[in-house]
């Protein structure tokens, strides 16, 4: 399979560790995650709001998202969670696919969520993944997600593919 990319790679974007303050006035840390974050990680999807389930991620049953987050904390992908007062209220992740590109999936928790986190972690993700060396990120995102599409266009990524209910954007790093 042959995917898109922007001619032009993206300017830099900021790396992990980094403080930010979101919209409603909460300091939120962005770090970088893997395995040894996995309990912080679960505990967040294990309050996922069932209702912001997108393309069936992230699972619902607590045997599924053990499952899940063994693949996507595992040493291949990239992390990056927002912390507020010690609790996880996002996490973002890059996951390669069998071509080398890696795709992205980014969750923020109901409570948190149009309050500038999740561009937040899209970006920082990104300057992980520059740092990293990766090249080409890509994602689908269910057509009419009008907050996800925006974000994802804000951030740098262009449409590259549509289907019935979902488009493809990339970014090149």
């Amino acid at each position: 399979m042959t995917r898109e990319y922007p001619d032009e790679p993206a300017d830099e974007f900021p790396r992990p560790p980094r403080t930010i303050t979101d919209r409603e006035g909460r300091d939120v840390e962005i770090m970088a995650a893997d395995a040894g974050d996995h309990d912080a990680v679960f505990e967040m999807y294990l309050s996922f709001d069932p209702a912001d389930r997108a393309q069936g991620i992230p699972p619902a049953r607590e045997e599924a998202i053990e499952d899940w987050l063994d693949t996507i904390l595992g040493e291949e992908t990239l992390n990056v969670v927002a912390v507020h007062e010690g609790s996880v209220v996002g996490h973002a992740t890059l996951v390669p696919d069998r071509h080398g590109e890696h795709e992205l999936a980014i969750f923020v928790l109901q409570a948190f969520q149009a309050a500038g986190i999740g561009t937040y972690l899209v970006k920082t993700l990104l300057g992980l993944a520059q740092k990293e060396g990766l090249e080409n990120v890509w994602l689908t995102v269910e057509r009419w997600n009008d907050a996800a599409v925006g974000l994802y266009k804000k951030v740098g990524f262009e449409t590259t593919g549509a289907e019935s209910f979902e488009i493809e954007m990339s970014i090149q790093l």
